[in-house]
C-alpha cells in the first residue's frame, strides 16, 4: 500500500498538469470523436455527491494526469441512479435509463479508477447502490473481469483505508481484478486549493504512478479486446 507523505503542500496554485490526450466528458453530453481509439480507456468514478468534494478533485485530477495514450473519461451520474429495487432491475419493463447507462460505461471502459469518501468506517451509499446496479445478477456483473483501481481522499490522517478495503471485496465479489495497490490521500484539505484542484506536487506524482499501475494492468486485456 502507498505511504502518505508526512506533510503536503499547502499552497493555493496547481502544479502543472502533465500533457496527456485526456478530457472529461459529462454522462450525459455527447461522446468525444477521436481519429484514433486510445490505447486504454479508463472510467474514473468518484463516490461522493459533494459540490466540492476532495475525492471528486482527485478523479478530475487523473483526467489530466494520465499517461499518454489513455483516456480518462469523469462519470458524474452517480446522483442520477435510483435506489436499487431488484423489481425494477428484474421486471418486465427496461430498467432505469441511467443504470443501463451506467453499465454500458462500465463495459465500455478498459479499466475503472474508482475514488471513494469514508463515511463511518465504509464506502458511501450512493456508490453502493451503483455498484449494485451494474452487477445485478441476472444481467451478468458489468465489473466481471474489469482491471479496477482504488482511491480515497479524507480530510484525517487515514486516507479513506477503511473504505477502500471495503470497496476492494465488494468489488472483488462482483468479479473485478483490483490491482494490488491503494491510494490513500489524508489530510486533503490541505492538499486541494480553493477551488478543488489537486494542489500537492507528491499527491500528484503518487497519482500518476497509481493510473501506471492500472495501465500496466489493464493495457494486455485491451490489446487482446
Amino acid at each position: 500500500m502507498s505511504t502518505v507523505p508526512s506533510s503536503g503542500s499547502t499552497g493555493t496554485r496547481p502544479f502543472p498538469a502533465a500533457t496527456s490526450c485526456c478530457r472529461t466528458r459529462s454522462s450525459s453530453g455527447p461522446r468525444s470523436r477521436r481519429s484514433r481509439r486510445p490505447d486504454v480507456r479508463i472510467l474514473a468514478i468518484s463516490g461522493s455527491l459533494r459540490a466540492e468534494s476532495y475525492n471528486t478533485g482527485l478523479a478530475r485530477a487523473a483526467v489530466e494526469l494520465a499517461p499518454e495514450g489513455v483516456f480518462v473519461d469523469l462519470y458524474d451520474g452517480l446522483a442520477l441512479l435510483p435506489p436499487y429495487d431488484q423489481d425494477l432491475d428484474e421486471g418486465e419493463s427496461e430498467p432505469p435509463a441511467a443504470a443501463l447507462d451506467f453499465r454500458e460505461r462500465i463495459e465500455a471502459a478498459d479499466a475503472l479508477l474508482i475514488v471513494t469518501p469514508e463515511y463511518n468506517g465504509s464506502i458511501p451509499g450512493v456508490l453502493k447502490n451503483a455498484i449494485d446496479w451494474a452487477s445485478a445478477r441476472h444481467r451478468g456483473s458489468s465489473f466481471k473481469n474489469k482491471t479496477v483501481a482504488i482511491a480515497g481522499a479524507t480530510t484525517g490522517q487515514y486516507g479513506a483505508i477503511w473504505a477502500q478495503q471495503d470497496l476492494r471485496r465488494v468489488l472483488g465479489i462482483c468479479g473485478a481484478r483490483v490491482i494490488e495497490d491503494e491510494l490513500p490521500v489524508s489530510t486533503a484539505h490541505q492538499r486541494f486549493d480553493e477551488r478543488g484542484v489537486l494542489a500537492d506536487p507528491l499527491v500528484g506524482e503518487r497519482l500518476r504512478a497509481h493510473l501506471a499501475a492500472l495501465v500496466a494492468e489493464a493495457a494486455p486485456i485491451a490489446v487482446a479486446a
